[in-house]
């Protein structure tokens, strides 16, 4: 069967949505909520049809890794919008935005980690019953603390730091 994705010339300046999407493997649907999530940016043709700079690609790559390490799109556009002039992300933009996410991701992967450990555990037993588990909730003691999770989130603290 032959490859029936758009052949984008290496000279080109501009790609469509479609070029964009075969060459970044993102459908073209997810493209254009990036677009409306201010993501990335397209100008129109005097037939109203996008045209992405090649640098998009490198800005689409940045949004699906940010993504795969489970930043959320608000978190990952605040980022891009603190780049001048809508530019592309380069090595060193991305040195200084992991080591900003660093502790957002470590507290992530604690509380994963707290659910995975507390999830085998409750599973383990059978009950499947917080509220009459005598081990991990005697007498429902976490009902009286209020609504939400309290053996997987930690405590907040005082003065609202996380």
């Amino acid at each position: 069967m032959p490859d029936e994705r758009p052949e984008l010339s290496w000279t080109a300046k501009e790609m469509t949505i479609s070029e964009l999407g075969a060459r970044s493997g993102v459908p073209t649907s997810t493209l254009r909520y990036y677009e409306r999530a201010g993501l990335i940016s397209s100008r129109r043709t005097s037939g109203n049809q996008r045209r992405y700079a090649r640098d998009t690609l490198r800005r689409v790559a940045f949004v699906r890794v940010s993504q795969r390490v489970g930043i959320p799109l608000a978190t990952i556009r605040e980022a891009l919008s603190l780049l001048p002039d809508e530019r592309t992300p380069t090595r060193e933009d991305w040195e200084v935005l992991s080591r900003r996410w660093h502790d957002q991701l470590d507290a992530r992967i604690e509380r994963l980690t707290r659910l995975r450990d507390n999830l085998t555990g409750c599973i383990g037993c059978g009950c499947l019953s917080i509220d009459l588990c005598s081990l991990a909730n005697p007498h429902d003691s976490l009902g009286r603390e209020g609504p939400g999770p309290r053996l997987l989130d930690p405590p907040e603290d005082k003065d609202g730091a996380d």
